[in-house]
């Protein structure tokens, strides 16, 4: 089940590197994501990211591959009305 829009896509050619080394596909980062499972964050980042579906704000995510490489998914605010503009996903030392 989406929760949000993710609006367009995006990936670093460095997350998409590890994210096929590890055997995956960014599709279950992205469904995951868009689900409102936000992954490895801590109890006031989930927090925060409930808060964000209500007033529109940027969404962050932070999953680990089969392999233990961390990955980030961000997705972007375009205004107060919910939507989003872009999802990106990299890798934290891409940020």
């Amino acid at each position: 089940m989406t929760r949000f829009e993710l609006g367009q896509v995006v990936a670093t050619p460095a997350a998409l590197e590890k994210i096929e080394e590890a055997g995956q596909g960014i599709g279950e980062f992205l469904d995951c994501h868009a689900a409102g499972d936000w992954g490895d964050l801590g109890v006031d980042d989930k927090a925060t990211n409930e808060a964000a579906l209500q007033d529109g704000s940027r969404l962050f995510s932070k999953y680990h591959t089969r392999l233990g490489e961390p990955i980030w998914i961000i997705t972007e605010a375009v205004g107060d009305d919910g939507k989003r503009a872009s999802t990106c996903i990299r890798l934290p030392s891409e940020y």
